[in-house]
């Protein structure tokens, strides 16, 4: 519940905002651990609707980057020596996105009051995941929180910069054919039509490309709402065939199947699965709790399967390294180097160097595919464009000559 309240601090000074809090006293208790004299304390649903909050979460995501800056700073104060809450409360001041400060103000809050800090923070799932809370709850109960935050802050930063090399190297590609799709579409509604009636008028006659470029041209001018229309319906109607399971596994097997594509993807979900369980594992994890946190974190149907399949393996007696040694969707090289990581118990170690592997894989690929995408972008753009010029310019060059 968010209640909006009006208190003076130890200054003197009135303060306005809103808490967020299970019920009324829960809400003056926490203003009163502030320090904070209650004038007034009202739940937003029963303010006015012109007073209420504008709720507008969809801009206030905690993204990535969000994340990475939070675990960092944190990681920083607590192995500086500085108690827990204060550093919760000197980042929650820090902190210039709205949504992320009231959550770290909630944490610092529950905390305060006695919580764990791992179920302070589970609380908010849709920031903060079972990987991460569970490494918390490892760091809590070893007494090492200090240096799991560090190492949570090392992992995060990893793979943000490896999540943003993949989309800087895509936003070119798309940003171009994007353009290009918007340009050829307002030729076709706004100076094709113009030709064709000079065309018409002419008697002259038209080659196959003009004829294709006209009926193309009519047809998006004609049926522009219906058009519309069925892209809406088609993107609704996909999303929703991505939240059923059976579409997820049809779409994610048909990302690992894609030409140049699907070799990334897979090396991508590689590096989440190992980074991830490495991570775990050193945070003193068991390996069975470890690998059923990697399978919602791996994000794909097929490598779900697997590593479920690993799971029981293991509670089996059997190696975990079996159930990837018979997937056709992992290298070889992996089970193969896992099977040596269990046999020398250095398992975690294994992973991480795995993980590095297939990192700089990775970004071997992005950088070869930029390459190779910047010719096949510019042919494209010559196919396109050539192909208007020269289906406007042919019949134009035959009224010309008929004079």
């Amino acid at each position: 519940m968010l209640f909006e309240y009006q208190a003076k601090n130890l200054k003197g000074e009135t303060i306005t905002g809103t808490i967020e809090s299970i019920n009324q006293n829960a809400a003056l208790e926490m203003l009163a651990r502030r320090q904070m004299i209650i004038i007034s304390l009202k739940e937003t649903s029963a303010l006015p609707i012109w007073r209420r909050p504008i709720n507008l979460s969809f801009l206030e995501r905690v993204t990535g980057k969000d994340m990475v800056f939070l675990s960092r700073q944190l990681s920083v104060m607590v192995m500086a020596g500085l108690p827990l809450v204060e550093s919760l409360e000197i980042l929650a001041r820090q902190t210039s996105k709205p949504a992320l400060k009231k959550i770290v103000e909630s944490v610092a809050e529950n905390v305060r009051g006695g919580s764990r800090f791992s179920s302070a923070l589970a609380k908010y799932p849709k920031v903060f995941n079972n990987f991460y809370i569970n490494m918390v709850r490892a760091g809590e109960t070893a007494g090492k929180l200090d240096e799991v935050l560090d190492y949570l802050a090392n992992e995060q930063e990893k793979n943000y910069d490896l999540m943003s090399k993949i989309r800087g190297a895509m936003i070119y590609p798309i940003f171009v054919i994007s353009a290009v799709i918007g340009v050829m579409i307002l030729m076709m509604v706004f100076v094709v039509p113009q030709l064709t009636d000079i065309l018409k008028e002419s008697g002259v006659s038209l080659p196959l490309p003009t004829k294709i470029l006209i009926a193309t041209s009519d047809f998006l001018e004609n049926y522009t709402l219906l058009i519309v229309l069925f892209l809406v319906v088609f993107v609704v109607a996909f999303r929703f065939f991505l939240k059923s399971k059976a579409g997820q596994m049809i779409w994610d097997k048909t990302l690992l199947k894609m030409p140049i594509f699907g070799v990334l993807f897979k090396q991508v979900y590689l590096v989440r699965f190992t980074r991830s369980l490495s991570t775990l594992i050193i945070g003193g994890i068991p390996l069975t709790a470890g690998l059923k946190i990697v399978s919602e974190v791996v994000s794909n149907y097929v490598f779900k399967e697997i590593i479920l399949d690993a799971i029981i393996d293991v509670e089996e007696g059997r190696s975990v390294s079996n159930a990837f040694l018979n997937s056709s969707a992992v290298p070889k090289m992996l089970p193969h180097l896992m099977a040596i990581g269990e046999e020398t118990g250095k398992l975690d170690e294994v992973l991480g160097k795995i993980a590095d592997f297939y990192s700089r894989e990775v970004e071997n690929i992005l950088s070869k595919l930029v390459t190779l995408l910047e010719p096949i972008i510019l042919i494209f753009l010559g196919v396109v464009v050539g192909g208007m010029v020269a289906s406007i310019i042919l019949p134009m060059y035959k009224l010309a000559t008929a004079f």
